[in-house]
């Protein structure tokens, strides 16, 4: 054990240049430089860890942390530096009390284009394609519904945000790192791609045909979501089978995120992919 604690740099000036990628990251994100991004927290370090398609480029974690996580951190490569520092330092380092205590730097091969995805998926499959998601939150969110329900790939079109940005990472509970996705194009392209690929689509609007509960879900099944407030343009909706999650009045429909849980929870029910 004294041998894996002397891989472990103490930091402790916060101008150390070690952690400059760490810094003030309330204020800034890495994400779009050289596939670079932060996690934040211990079980999104513990899902790197266990990720297939992201590293750790290097780790910084307060040093009352560190016994609680060190299985973890020794399942990293053992030239990934780790640092470790006091509470006043982490916090000057972030730029805000920085209470979860653990950050990382962490490194992402490019994202697969999406017939790439597409040709990698079992026969019976569950995909949640996002048409223009622009918050961070949501996408986070979007994601943990993802893992939740046993969804195959995410897909994302060109004008959705980053789920590689801290926050959406963050509300992810680092599902974001162990979700397949593929990302870019047109939505109208990518649903093509997905009905060349043989999958029924099902369109979430609040003015769909049917209630979700009353969907018969094909074994290739894809969600389709967009963006709040102007939902999914309409020549799409007229183009494909269309659901809505029925609900009291007085609401004009639900957080993207929520609505999402609860169509790929029907969903997934009813391909027996949750008991």
């Amino acid at each position: 054990m004294t041998q894996e604690r002397d891989r472990f740099a103490r930091i402790t000036d916060a101008e150390d240049e070690r952690i400059a990628e760490f810094r003030n990251i309330r204020e800034r994100d890495l994400v779009g430089r050289s596939g670079r991004f932060i996690a934040e927290g211990t079980v999104v370090l513990r899902m790197l860890a266990q990720s297939q398609r992201f590293s750790a480029e290097k780790i910084l974690v307060l040093d009352s942390r560190v016994g609680g996580i060190e299985d973890t951190l020794q399942t990293f490569d053992a030239d990934t530096p780790i640092m470790v520092c006091t509470r006043p330092v982490i916090d000057a380092i972030a730029g805000f009390p920085m209470h979860r205590g653990v950050l990382a730097i962490g490194r992402a091969e490019p994202a697969a284009g999406v017939e790439q995805a597409l040709a990698g998926l079992k026969r019976d499959a569950l995909v949640l394609a996002c048409n223009g998601i622009s918050n961070h939150d949501n996408m986070g969110s979007l994601f943990r519904n993802a893992a939740a329900f046993g969804v195959d790939l995410v897909c994302l079109d060109a004008r959705c945000c980053d789920p590689l940005y801290r926050k959406s990472i963050r509300v992810s509970v680092g599902a974001a790192l162990t979700v397949p996705y593929a990302r870019g194009g047109a939505i109208a392209d990518i649903l093509d791609a997905l009905d060349g690929a043989e999958f029924g689509l099902l369109a979430l609007s609040p003015d769909g045909e049917r209630a979700i509960g009353d969907v018969d879900a094909a074994r290739r099944t894809a969600l389709v979501v967009g963006t709040e407030g102007e939902g999914l343009p309409k020549a799409l909706l007229d183009r494909f089978d269309t659901a809505r999650i029925p609900q009291a009045p007085g609401l004009d429909s639900l957080n993207v995120a929520t609505a999402a849980g609860i169509a790929l929870f029907s969903i997934a029910t009813a391909q027996g992919r949750i008991r």
